[in-house]
């Protein structure tokens, strides 16, 4: 049997979301207002939380909210012994929304997948996973990602020293193979055009060995203020930020011209890791599913490709473009990058992603775009397509 203490809490931060307020936030929120809640208290809350929104479509909705959390908890053990234990046809309709079988391929292990519990992974500083591995315990390697770690211990990563040192972030293997794909040479100047809290952009610029730069922009000044104390934290000196709308790229009739580009240089790279639907992160966030629309999906795609076209012309000849979205919808993936490449001629697709590369290999890859599916990686999902600019 579940802890009641648990299950309460569970349902207090249930209580509490709304459109406004999405499960994650809500938990953060309560979370952060319990103070007296141990690190396993907060995992177990967090746990259950997660779990009523991956079972929630198998749930008696007549039921009392503890009682359902529960079934929830006793739904997610059993799945975890047994992944087989519910039947195929059960997942495909009932762990993701109905709609989303009109816009891309339903594996059975893509289903299944969703309702497991997450993988955490971790970046390492470059050439130090081994040590990092040996010094925190618990961590497997990949040989997808030369820095990446998968963590399997149960300490409270933000109390080591080693996180407070900087000598590791906490990102998705998908997010990193972002960054592997880029492969930014010291000395080089990229733009990250939609940075956020800077995941990736860190990850850019430690690859730049604190050579060259990256910038970041972004919309929100809050996350780019976590940018900059995460870089500081890690000691990289070589990324600069400024603010810029992306979304607001795209002329509304009424609205005038485009927001006009925040650079007059030219890139050796530019990444556009572009405002998306999130589908490949439904295994985290599984809350998302019951949210994100059919009518985001269809709408999203107009922003993403002219955000897409606005930063093509900051790349220089000779110069990499990336697009990159975690979700796995044709109107977001293929139907953007297909469109961006007949469009622009002075574009060719990146050699590294051409069929029988090994990062080709290991995801999917469709002439100048790679699938990364949740059920390859045991990570998010995502889709990624690059090019080069033609040097004449």
């Amino acid at each position: 049997m579940s802890d009641p203490s648990i299950l309460s809490h569970a349902a207090r931060v249930l209580a509490t979301f709304s459109s406004e307020l999405p499960a994650d936030a809500a938990l953060r929120r309560y979370l952060a207002n319990s103070r007296r809640l141990g690190p396993r208290e907060r995992r177990s809350i967090s746990a259950a939380v997660f779990a009523y929104f991956r079972w929630i479509r198998w749930l008696d909705p007549k039921a009392p909210t503890q009682q359902q959390v529960e079934e929830a908890l006793l739904m997610s053990e059993r799945f975890a012994r047994d992944p087989r234990s519910v039947k195929a046809e059960a997942l495909k309709a009932l762990a993701v929304p109905s709609w989303l079988g009109e816009e891309m391929e339903l594996p059975v292990e893509f289903a299944r997948q969703l309702q497991c519990e997450p993988v955490l992974w971790l970046r390492a500083r470059p050439g130090t996973a081994a040590r990092l591995a040996a010094e925190l315990g618990d961590c497997a390697a990949t040989a997808l990602a030369p820095d990446a770690l998968r963590y399997g211990g149960n300490k409270d990563l933000f109390l080591t020293p080693q996180f407070h040192s900087g000598a590791f972030e906490i990102q998705d293997l998908a997010s990193q193979l972002v960054g592997v794909l880029a492969a930014p040479a010291p000395g080089q100047t990229w733009w990250d055009a939609c940075a956020g809290e800077g995941g990736k952009t860190l990850h850019l610029a430690d690859l730049l060995q604190n050579r060259g730069v990256v910038w970041a922009t972004d919309r929100s000044f809050r996350k780019l203020e976590v940018l900059k104390r995460r870089a500081a934290r890690a000691k990289l000196f070589n990324c600069r930020t400024t603010l810029w709308n992306s979304e607001g790229e795209q002329a509304r009739p009424g609205q005038g011209q485009p927001a006009r580009l925040p650079f007059k240089t030219k890139f050796d790279g530019v990444l556009v890791d572009a405002p998306c639907s999130g589908v490949g992160t439904w295994r985290r966030n599984p809350h998302a599913r019951w949210t994100t629309s059919q009518q985001d999906v269809r709408e999203l795609p107009a922003i993403q490709a002219s955000l897409l076209r606005r930063a093509a012309e900051a790349v220089k000849p000779g110069g990499m473009l990336l697009y990159a979205v975690c979700t796995l919808t044709r109107s977001e993936t293929t139907a953007v990058s297909s469109s961006f490449g007949a469009d622009h001629p002075e574009f060719e697709p990146e050699a590294r992603l051409v069929p029988g590369t090994p990062l080709a290999e290991a995801a999917g890859s469709q002439g100048a775009a790679i699938f990364l599916w949740p059920q390859v990686l045991d990570a998010n999902g995502m889709f990624v397509a690059a090019w080069r600019r033609k040097k004449t």
